[in-house]
């Protein structure tokens, strides 16, 4: 009888755990870009946190984009630098320059070759707005479509 009860609970945990691999480079840096950027949007709406935001410059973290890593490290400066004492010292402030922290040194040394950078648009980092970027065979292809 308590074979019949245990040989259906093994096969479910075993079920269970091959659905559980680890991380890999991308996940995690993609992961904690989402969070980053989570945070930040609590950062700028949160009452306490309102003033400290408005030092911060804004960034929309596409982890494709090759801008990401000067962008991160500028975000770190300012976070590490802030000119309030008061804001440096804030829980949330605190997270997020230990979560950029982070994402900067998955991205520049963890996954420094596993990473594959679609685009180098430093633009779309500070407007969040990706404008198309056509090669010139690729733009030359699409003239003489017309």
């Amino acid at each position: 009888m308590t074979l019949r009860v245990a040989a259906p609970l093994c096969l479910l945990a075993a079920v269970w755990m091959t659905e559980c691999a680890p991380p890999t480079c991308y996940s995690r840096a993609l992961s904690l870009s989402k969070e980053v950027m989570a945070l930040l949007e609590k950062i700028h709406t949160y009452h306490r946190t309102k003033t400290c935001a408005e030092v911060l410059p804004t960034i929309f973290i596409d982890v494709h984009n090759s801008c990401v890593t000067t962008k991160l490290r500028d975000l770190l400066y300012v976070l590490l630098n802030h000119p309030s004492q008061y804001c440096r010292e804030r829980p949330r402030m605190v997270l997020l320059k230990r979560k950029v922290q982070s994402l900067h040194t998955i991205i520049t040394r963890m996954c420094y070759r596993d990473l594959v950078f679609f685009t180098d648009d430093c633009e779309a980092i500070d407007t969040g707005h990706s404008s198309p970027y056509y090669a010139e065979d690729r733009l030359q292809l699409l003239q003489e479509e017309r």
